[in-house]
C-alpha cells in the first residue's frame, strides 16, 4: 500500500529545525506500519521499541533524562547500534511511559540530532492526562483511515487518481460511471487498512465485513479497558452507538436527548471529549451562512461522525447490496 503520509515524513526528515514527531491517529489506521516503512524506506536503520507492557523501558525513562543513558538503554532494548545520522528511533505505544513523551523535549533541546518519532493507541486521551507534556518541543502529524485516492492506488487504479489531480473535467466526466463504482465499493470498505488488504487479497466482502466488525468490537472493548468511570463508559457507548442513527435522520444537528430524554450538552461533555481525543470520531460544527472564514460564521450545532465510512457502513448493519448496487449514491445533506 501507499499512504499520503509517507511523502509528509520525508519533509519532516528535511525540515531545518526539526522536531520529535508525535503521529496522532486512531486504533488500526496504520501508524505503526507507516513508521516502520518510513524508516526501512529512508533510513540505514530503524530502532523499534515497543513500550506496551514494558518494565525496561518503565525503568530506563524512569531515571534522569541524560541522553547518553537514554541512548544506551534505546540501543540495547532494540538490539540497532543507534547513531543520529542514519537511525530511526521509533517510540511505539508511547503513553504507557508517559516519562516517554516528556523525554521528547530533551531530545529536542540537547540532542536535536536524532530522528524520533512516537505513536500510540490512544494517545490523543493520555495526552489530556499527562502534566509534563513537551509543548512546543515536538511536531505532529495525523493519520486517518485510507482516503479515496489511497484506496484507488491500493487497487492498482493509479491511471484514476493522476487523472483526479490533472482535474482534466471533461475527461473525469467520461470515466462518470468507473468513478462512481469505485466509489460505492470504497463506501463499503472504508479505509481501515485491514480492511482494505482483506479485500484486495479475497475480494470477498463478508470477510472484509467481518474484519470491520472486529474493529467495532476492539474499540468497544477500550472504552471499558480506559476509561475508569462506569457512567462515562457508558455515555460513551450511547453516544457511539447513536451515530448511524442520527445522521439517518432528518437532524441539522447532533440531539442529545436522542440518547437519553432531557440529557443536555453538559451531561455528555466528557464523553464526547473522549471519542474526540481517541480519534474515533470527527466533530464538524455548523454554520450560520456559507461565507469565509466558516469559523466566524459556526454555532454550538454540530454533527457527529466516525471516522471511516466503512466502519459506519458495518455499525449500521447495511447490507452489501445497498452501497454496491444502489440505485443513488449522492444525497442532498
Amino acid at each position: 500500500m501507499q499512504r499520503n503520509i509517507i511523502q509528509s515524513l520525508e519533509k519532516w526528515k528535511h525540515k531545518t529545525n526539526r522536531k520529535p514527531l508525535i503521529i496522532q491517529g486512531a486504533r488500526q489506521v496504520g501508524k505503526t506500519w507507516a513508521m516502520k516503512h518510513f524508516g526501512k524506506q529512508s533510513f540505514e536503520k530503524v530502532a523499534y521499541i515497543n513500550f506496551d507492557n514494558n518494565p525496561r523501558m518503565k525503568t530506563l525513562f524512569s531515571g534522569d533524562y541524560d541522553i547518553d543513558r537514554l541512548i544506551l538503554g534505546l540501543k540495547i532494548e532494540s538490539g540497532i547500534d543507534i547513531q543520529a545520522e542514519n537511525t530511526l528511533i521509533i517510540f511505539d505505544e508511547v503513553q504507557e511511559v508517559p516519562q516517554a513523551l516528556s523525554s521528547l523535549k530533551y531530545f529536542y533541546e540537547n540532542a536535536p540530532q536524532f530522528y524520533i518519532i512516537a505513536a500510540g493507541s490512544l494517545l490523543g486521551v493520555s495526552l489530556h492526562h499527562q502534566v509534563s507534556f513537551p509543548v512546543g518541543k515536538v511536531d505532529f502529524l495525523p493519520l486517518y483511515p485510507m482516503d479515496f485516492h489511497e484506496f484507488l492506488t491500493a487497487l492498482g487504479k493509479q491511471d484514476l487518481v493522476k487523472l483526479l489531480e490533472l482535474k482534466d473535467w471533461s475527461l473525469i466526466s467520461a470515466m462518470k460511471t468507473t468513478y462512481i463504482d469505485l466509489l460505492r465499493l470504497y463506501y463499503f470498505v472504508g479505509g481501515m487498512p485491514e480492511a482494505v488488504k482483506v479485500f484486495i487479497e479475497t475480494q470477498n466482502v463478508d470477510e472484509v465485513r467481518q474484519i470491520q466488525r472486529n474493529l467495532l468490537m476492539a474499540y468497544e472493548q477500550d472504552f471499558s479497558k480506559h476509561i475508569h468511570d462506569g457512567q462515562t463508559v457508558q455515555k460513551v457507548r450511547s453516544i457511539w452507538a447513536s451515530i448511524p442513527e442520527q445522521l439517518a435522520k432528518e437532524n441539522k444537528k447532533f440531539i442529545y436527548a436522542q440518547l437519553q430524554k432531557g440529557a443536555r450538552s453538559k451531561d455528555y461533555e466528557i464523553a464526547l471529549q473522549w471519542l474526540k481525543d481517541s480519534g474515533l470520531v470527527h466533530s464538524v460544527p455548523r454554520v450560520k451562512k456559507p461565507h469565509l472564514p466558516l469559523s466566524a460564521y459556526q454555532d454550538n450545532a454540530f454533527k457527529l461522525y466516525g471516522l471511516d465510512v466503512g466502519l459506519l457502513a458495518a455499525q449500521s448493519n447495511l447490507d452489501a447490496s445497498v452501497l454496491l448496487e444502489g440505485s443513488r449514491i449522492f444525497y442532498r445533506v
